[in-house]
């Protein structure tokens, strides 16, 4: 059996505090809207002294961010419903452009309509899968809703740390000692710790890999709340956990990433015209890098990872010859797990049937390689091949160059 890493699950800001209610975590009131009717019906459904309106895209940045439509920011604060519906109906169906999203922004399809709270203080809280422990990890900080990583380097005493025993679970001093060490006291403090073990309970239900927190805050009426949250997924758990996995908001992707996703490719489109063909993220970030070392520009970033079949490779070549920006292609590949000679099957089966127009440079290394040498050698077509990487890089460039 051979697994392919998928893409990262992406989940929507609803989607995960939905996950986090489910399972007994106390969140702000929240309704989900994808019509300016429902958004006020939902705010008058609240019946909150003061709602928040938040554009869902995957992107962060969004209280910064413009629209298409003229309104500024998709965070916004009021506490008339009909200004709810005023706002939705400048942010549903227009787009929205942050520091995070490509030029033109994304399509607002839905909004989330939550009751807003005061925060009179804010901390940090994270369950995460450490190497270094073999197990679970408890991370925190009474410093919250900030930069945790600034946090680390400039006051590492206001981090606490406590590994968890997977087969035994969190025990309640664990928890109680962290909601302490969080700067939770008198009731609060109970209040935290038996939110603590909801969120660690959540974390190993749904097969998470991190569960972050920011801020785990307080509010003035006394009451704990998870005001937002980060969640990652273990993707080899994608069998057990369907529901999640189906919630998998895919509409935000480009539809050439939507198309490589089907055959088990992991496709991020860039602004150059050298086709980055490579196996591992890592020789796929190296291959852009001395692309642009030697003055070209990378055109893409297209992994075919571990378990690769010659289809894969035909359809690669498919989605990377229907570009019109690619005006040479650089194929990167180090035959580990994977052998070469399938690639070069894959490579002349695809220039041949797709007829393809542009300059290809191929670097070969590692399994069967000599045979693949071969293959490619045999088939007569135009394929330039290189000796290591820089090699190849310097001839992707030279070719494009030359038209």
């Amino acid at each position: 059996v051979q697994l392919t890493p998928r893409r990262w699950l992406n989940l929507q800001e609803y989607q995960s505090k939905k996950i986090m209610a489910d399972h007994g975590v106390t969140v702000q009131r929240f309704f989900v809207a994808d019509s300016a009717n429902d958004a006020l019906e939902a705010a008058q459904r609240l019946k909150a002294k003061e709602i928040v309106l938040k554009a869902q895209i995957l992107a962060g940045g969004r209280g910064k961010g413009i629209f298409n439509s003229g309104l500024k920011g998709g965070v916004h604060l009021t506490k008339d419903p009909k200004t709810v519906e005023q706002l939705a109906k400048q942010m549903i169906g227009y787009n929205l452009s942050t520091k995070q999203t490509p030029k033109d922004g994304v399509t607002v399809k839905k909004v989330m309509v939550a009751e807003a709270l005061d925060i009179s203080r804010e901390t940090y809280f994270a369950i995460l899968m450490d190497r270094a422990c073999n197990g679970p990890v408890m991370v925190g900080s009474p410093q919250g809703g900030v930069d945790i990583e600034e946090v680390a380097v400039t006051s590492p005493e206001l981090i606490f740390k406590e590994e968890i025993d997977i087969f035994e679970g969190i025990k309640d001093r664990q928890a109680l000692q962290m909601a302490k060490n969080l700067g939770f006291q008198g009731p609060l403090q109970q209040q935290a710790a038996d939110q603590i073990k909801k969120l660690y309970n959540l974390f190993l239900k749904i097969d998470a890999t991190q569960v972050e927190v920011n801020p785990f805050g307080e509010t003035p009426e006394g009451q704990v709340v998870c005001f937002d949250a980060k969640i990652n997924f273990d993707d080899n758990a994608e069998f057990r956990q369907k529901e999640i996995f189906a919630m998998d908001d895919k509409s935000e992707n480009e539809p050439i990433e939507n198309e490589a996703a089907k055959y088990d490719l992991k496709y991020i489109g860039l602004d150059g015209n050298i086709a980055c063909f490579v196996n591992g993220a890592g020789l796929a970030m190296a291959t852009c890098d001395i692309i642009s070392l030697n003055g070209g520009k990378p055109a893409n970033f297209l992994d075919l990872g571990g378990g690769v079949k010659e289809a894969q490779v035909y359809q690669a070549f498919k989605l990377l010859t229907a570009d019109p920006k690619v005006e040479a292609i650089l194929v990167n590949i180090f035959g580990g797990i994977v052998n070469c000679a399938i690639i070069a099957n894959g490579i002349t089966k695809a220039c041949q049937e797709l007829e393809l127009k542009v300059p290809l440079v191929v670097r070969l290394e590692g399994t069967n390689v000599q045979e693949a040498q071969h293959i490619l050698s045999a088939s007569g077509l135009p394929i330039t091949s290189a000796n290591n990487l820089e090699d190849a890089a310097k001839k992707a460039v030279a070719s494009v160059t030359r038209k």
